[in-house]
């Protein structure tokens, strides 16, 4: 994670001519792709719920960004040795755009582009399907964590891109019980790989 950090905050520094100049706007995402996981540490490492809900994913998102600072919710269900579990994550922090196509594919709303992030966030699991509306007893395990993410895509248009995005995160998680027994607690890391389809509503 230091230096998924450190890699954000050089190009940060050095490439803000190259950003995107959009000031404020709001999107939603469409994702599929897989995860791999792991337990690091702690008595439920073994438990861990990335560790066992690894397989293939799907979900969505829904955010907003003003210049680079930037807030989503995501939500993803794992499907998982013929199980379902899903994971809901609220983040917070950096994130930025780099278009790197030419300046008639800028204006067209058609170039390339990259985009790094940096966030902090809370999540919850449950490790079934979730039976509406969610209440304590269905949450397995929560978390807070540190999250680095790489995406690469092309815009389509002024509002749909489509992409790839890789978000690895790692984090402090407790299974359902006492939150200060330590019994109940494990670090653990995620690392997902997702095909996006992405829409932008630009204010500014």
């Amino acid at each position: 994670m230091a230096r998924l950090s450190f890699l954000f905050l050089a190009v940060l520094v050095f490439a803000p001519a190259t950003a995107s100049a959009g000031v404020f706007k709001l999107y939603g995402e469409a994702r599929v792709g897989g995860m791999y996981g792991d337990g690091l540490s702690g008595d439920q490492k073994d438990n861990a719920f990335f560790k066992d809900s690894k397989g293939l994913g799907y979900g969505g998102a829904v955010g907003g960004r003003f210049l680079v600072l930037d807030a989503n919710i995501k939500h993803t269900q794992y499907r998982h040795d013929g199980a379902l579990s899903t994971w809901t994550q609220f983040n917070g922090g950096l994130a930025f755009e780099i278009d790197t196509g030419s300046p008639e594919e800028k204006k067209a709303h058609t170039s390339m582009y990259i985009e790094l992030g940096a966030f902090v966030g809370f999540g919850v699991g449950t490790g079934a399907q979730v039976d509406p509306p969610l209440d304590a007893t269905e949450v397995t395990d929560k978390g807070f964590f540190l999250e680095g993410q790489f995406g690469i895509g092309k815009h389509l248009n002024k509002v749909f891109d489509i992409g790839v995005v890789v978000p690895v995160s790692w984090g402090y998680f407790f299974k359902s019980g006492a939150a200060n027994d330590m019994s109940n607690q494990y670090q653990s890391y995620q690392i997902d790989v997702m095909l996006t389809l992405r829409a932008n509503i630009r204010f500014i």
